[in-house]
């Protein structure tokens, strides 16, 4: 088997290391979770404000990327187009960042905030508003925007730079060249035990839930054994055959039904209440997304132990889960430029999250506050059972409750087949064009593993020791974030430079000698001026003149004794077009001088309306400049003609 397709050095510690943990916890369930669960609070209380730091550089981060002229960087060549459709991309990132967690915690965590508020009263209408910010801060913009930064970076790398599409090319900007050795190898190893063990402890719940609501509906026995082994089966078969069938048809599916799911639920509520919560909720989280980013309690307004049990836990376990749902997000995302990938990956689903949040959890809270205290116990008792015993206060109940089974279970299947493949290509040199039984060996083995957590009483303990391996690569995250602006400020210089050839189409008939010695000589001052005297000041005239026999009211003006050159073309009430050609003077490089023997050497570059434009023209003849002037002319009228519609 070639290397390119299968990476030893990956697959095997990693089932090793995922092999021996396993057995610990199985073997020592009660000192697993202790000592896991003590080393989560550790670093909860001590290292919480460095979570709550990294988090809101994250984001600006992404904000940055997005909005800045980096936005028009492509994740790939520039003339690569995206390979999914825009409904297609939502719909896979979102079954595999969070789809499953909203259906688990839709109902039931705007209601545990209701009944245990970290501030003031239970169940008042305060509490009410509390637990709708809080559950939009938890899931929003800084969840996102987590999964966000580690997908650029990957996609940047890998799509424009050529590097193989696994974790250890986010730290090509740190480590460089030494991501293809063993300490590549040991990143990748990192990412394969995160993402198998984050995966396998939420599929964990997930089957929980899948069962409750088929105990519930059908009054069906404890069955999550069988149910894991059938489901896994689907996934591995899902996986098995890539993201262009399986995934991408179970995520647009899946989509399909939660968006009329959610708007059953809409529809059949309190219909107009859910809309104004959901733009009243909006506006709160919008107005407290940065007091809530930096907030750390210090002061002791609530609850010592609540952050570390809900925000901070929030964080570790979005930036554990970053590895995997980066790289499939990135794996789909070639072609899109970055600030097409951030408002997509970030805003979209955010939009979406919120909305979902608000019709279950607004409607969860209304229930409860009305004396629904069914849906209170259930959720203090039994959270996997909290969705269907909401379901039953509405009209077509039971069939709600068998729609949301459907949707459970296909969240369930996409979680799991892209956890396998994203695994597969991380033991696999980031090739996902691999031998059928490696996809389903690790669509295999994430089963086996959650089915013996769940068997043992492991996935409390193993939650907490995923989450624990936040803290190491959350600090290597931040040097990653710091390399890729790095790399992409040249990048960006790279593009802008091909942008406008300081070398025109006319120019290119010379000969290559000539080209070559434009190049290298560097024009003293004599040799400037003679060339703005003799070529530039003559090339603006003579285009000026045409201009007037044109109709058009130009002219040609000389300042700063002949060293700025500028031809005005009036154009009546709309803004006039100019075009000016100035001396700059640069210091000549170490190795070589002016042509007359200065330390210094000058360019002619083209200044217009807006300012300089960085490239210089000294050396070009009359008619390449007039034909410039003509292309700048061209260029300004489609401006005006753009601003006018």
């Amino acid at each position: 088997m070639k290397k390119s397709k299968f990476n030893k050095n990956v697959f095997y510690p990693s089932l090793v290391i995922v092999i021996t943990i396993t057995i610990f916890s199985l073997i020592l369930p009660d000192f697993s979770t202790n000592l896991f669960k003590n080393g989560q609070n550790f670093i909860s209380e001590h290292f919480g404000w460095f979570y709550v730091l990294a988090i809101a550089i994250i984001v600006l981060s992404v904000f940055v990327l997005g909005f800045s002229k980096y936005g028009e960087i492509k994740l790939g060549a520039d003339h690569t187009r995206p390979e999914y459709s825009l409904i297609s991309w939502f719909a896979m990132l979102f079954a595999a960042g969070m789809g499953i967690g909203l259906v688990f915690f839709g109902v039931g965590e705007p209601l545990m905030h209701y009944l245990t508020p970290p501030i003031g009263e239970a169940r008042s209408v305060e509490a009410a508003r509390q637990a709708m910010n809080i559950t939009f801060f938890h899931w929003g913009i800084s969840a996102w925007a987590v999964y966000a930064i580690v997908a650029l970076i990957l996609a940047f790398f890998a799509y424009r730079h050529g590097l193989a599409l696994t974790l250890r090319s986010a730290f090509y900007p740190i480590i460089g060249e030494k991501i293809h050795t063993k300490f590549g190898d040991a990143i990748d190893v990192f990412a394969v035990v995160a993402t198998l063990f984050g995966v396998a402890t939420s599929l964990g719940y997930g089957v929980l839930q899948i069962n409750a609501g088929l105990s519930h509906v059908f009054n069906v026995p404890n069955i999550n054994i069988l149910l894991l082994v059938i489901l896994c089966a689907l996934a591995t078969i899902s996986a098995a055959s890539g993201v262009d069938r399986g995934i991408k048809i179970l995520s647009n599916t899946n989509i399909a039904i939660a968006i009329i799911f959610m708007i059953f639920i809409l529809l059949l509520g309190q219909t107009t209440g859910l809309l104004k919560a959901l733009v009243q909720s909006s506006g709160e989280y919008i107005s407290t997304l940065i007091s809530n980013t930096f907030n750390l309690n210090v002061y002791k307004r609530a609850d010592e132990s609540w952050l570390g049990g809900w925000t901070l836990l929030y964080w570790a376990w979005w930036l554990s889960w970053s590895p995997f749902v980066g790289l499939f997000i990135a794996k789909i995302s070639k072609g899109r430029t970055i600030r097409e990938f951030v408002i997509g990956a970030l805003f979209v689903p955010t939009g979406f999250t919120f909305m979902w949040m608000t019709f279950f959890g607004n409607s969860a809270i209304e229930l409860v506050s009305i004396g629904n205290e069914a849906l209170a116990n259930a959720v203090s008792n039994d959270i996997s059972l909290a969705l269907f015993v909401f379901l039953q206060s509405f009209a077509l109940s039971d069939f709600l409750s068998i729609v949301a089974i459907v949707m459970i279970i296909v969240f369930f299947i996409t979680s799991a087949d892209s956890a396998a493949m994203i695994i597969n290509m991380l033991c696999s040199n980031g090739a996902d064009n691999t031998p059928v039984w490696q996809k389903i060996f690790w669509g295999v083995t994430i089963g086996v593993l959650a089915a013996s957590l769940m068997l043992g009483g492991g996935l409390a303990s193993l939650q907490a020791m995923t989450i624990m391996a936040a803290l190491p690569f959350t600090i290597a995250l931040m040097f990653a974030i710091f390399g890729l602006f790095k790399a992409l400020r040249i990048d960006y210089i790279k593009k802008s430079s091909q942008n406008f050839s300081n070398m025109p189409i006319s120019e290119l008939s010379k000969s290559w000698q000539e080209r070559l010695k434009a190049i290298i000589e560097l024009p003293g001052r004599r040799d400037a001026y003679l060339f703005m005297q003799e070529v530039a000041m003559v090339a603006l005239c003579e285009i000026r003149d045409e201009f007037i026999k044109n109709g058009l009211n130009a002219d040609v003006k000389i300042l700063q004794n002949g060293a700025f050159v500028t031809l005005v073309v009036g154009l009546g009430d709309e803004r006039d077009f100019s075009y000016g050609v100035k001396l700059v003077r640069r210091s000549s490089p170490g190795y070589t001088q002016a042509l007359d023997g200065e330390d210094l050497y000058y360019r002619a570059e083209v200044f217009l309306n807006e300012g300089g434009q960085d490239y210089d023209i000294l050396g070009w003849s009359e008619a390449t400049i007039i034909n410039d002037v003509i292309e700048q002319y061209r260029r300004h009228m489609q401006f005006l003609h753009t601003i006018r519609e």
